[in-house]
Order: structure tokens, then sequence, then C-alpha cells
């Protein structure tokens, strides 16, 4: 099952403010900044693909459309 963005974001906070605390021994740091990376990239996908779509509309023929706004 995907993650939702909320969720990952979650997860990606509290690996950052583990990792800050500067708590975390190095074997188990570099496995979490891996783990971090992962999930950074995930949600940027994830707003990526939430761009594209809100820069879209529906037109009546029920196609989806670049979005243009007309001064």
């Amino acid at each position: 099952m995907e993650k939702s963005f909320e969720d990952a974001l979650k997860e990606l906070e509290a690996i950052v403010k583990e990792l800050e605390s500067g708590s975390v021994e190095l074997d188990n740091a570099i496995d979490k900044y891996t783990e971090a990376m992962k999930l950074a990239k995930y949600c940027s996908e994830k707003l990526n693909t939430a761009t594209e779509k809100v820069n879209k509309i529906l037109t009546e023929n029920k196609e989806l459309v670049d979005f243009e706004i007309n001064e």
C-alpha cells in the first residue's frame, strides 16, 4: 500500500528531529539519512504530481487541458 504524503512527511520530520538530536550512532544515522532521502524524494514526487493536477482543468468534453489565466 502506498503512503500518503502526510504520513511520509511525518516520518521524514521524525527522522530529521532524531538526526538533529545528535543521539544517533553513526551506522544508524547513515541508515536514517538514507531513509530520509527516500522519503524526501517521495514527497517531492507527490508534490509534483499534485502540482500537475492543479495546473489542469476539465473542459466540457471531460478532457484535461492546461489551465491558463487570461488577464
